[in-house]
């Protein structure tokens, strides 16, 4: 069963089309990957979806409802989550207190409960070693990601988009973050993810779709798409048509 749906998905700027009739399901239990080079639409085309900036034109469909246009905030409470490329924490704020944010915000409230363990529990799950007690602005990148993906996922989402989750990453920690995504879906969270590092996407998706200038190029196995000529050639430029699509 389908837990997103887009059919013919725009998002304008201007007269700019960032995403141009983008139509894609994931199936319930999925890890998909969105790929395609800088500029594709990937980011945007999710933004579109969870509502902080909202489609120009077309359907959305999450959990069997129409959602276009919903704010980020009803789309989380509807249980679709987001993580950022850039995190952007209350820097003067502890960990604890920014998990607690958004689970004050983002859960329903017959979901809240104790609080302050679900935060915890968050924590716990996305394996951040530092005290929940800490100053977020003392954080590294890699840490904040952590903190991010906790927020993320003590609101309780059904779906969940990871976008650029592994960025930075060393070869270590993103053995880590591979085990850390499967543990989730694991969990019975269906992940939508925008990557680079297609060593990551090759051990983790099972499915991938591909935008290049907005568009739809291709979708389909992860074997299937890394062959693709059209693929090889947005991401490597014509006459490349034997290697894998490389990452940044």
């Amino acid at each position: 069963m389908s837990i997103l749906e887009t059919i013919d998905l725009c998002k304008y700027f201007g007269g700019l089309a960032a995403v141009n009739q983008v139509s894609l399901k994931v199936e319930s239990g999925e890890i998909v990957g969105l790929i395609g080079p800088n500029g594709a639409g990937k980011t945007t085309f999710i933004n579109a979806v969870a509502g902080l900036n909202p489609p120009s034109s077309g359907r959305v469909v999450f959990n069997g409802q129409e959602t276009g246009g919903w704010t980020p905030e009803k789309m989380c409470r509807a249980g679709l989550s987001r993580t950022f490329q850039i995190p952007r924490p209350f820097p003067k704020m502890t960990i604890l207190e920014n998990v607690l944010t958004a689970a004050t915000f983002g859960l329903r409230p017959k979901g809240q409960g104790n609080l302050i363990q679900k935060c915890l529990e968050a924590l716990d799950f996305v394996q951040l070693k530092q005290s929940p007690e800490l100053i977020c602005e003392t954080l590294n990148t890699v840490q904040l990601k952590r903190v991010d993906l906790a927020r993320a996922l003590v609101t309780k989402p059904k779906m969940l988009f990871l976008d650029e989750m592994a960025a930075g990453l060393t070869d270590g920690e993103l053995a880590e973050v591979v085990i850390l995504i499967q543990k989730i879906r694991d969990s019975g969270v269906t992940i939508l993810m925008v990557e680079h590092i297609m060593k990551l996407i090759m051990n983790v998706c099972e499915r991938l779709v591909v935008l290049n200038f907005g568009t739809k190029i291709a979708e389909g196995t992860t074997r299937e798409v890394a062959a693709n000529p059209v693929v090889l050639e947005a991401y490597l430029g014509a006459g490349h048509t034997t290697a894998e699509p490389a990452g940044e």
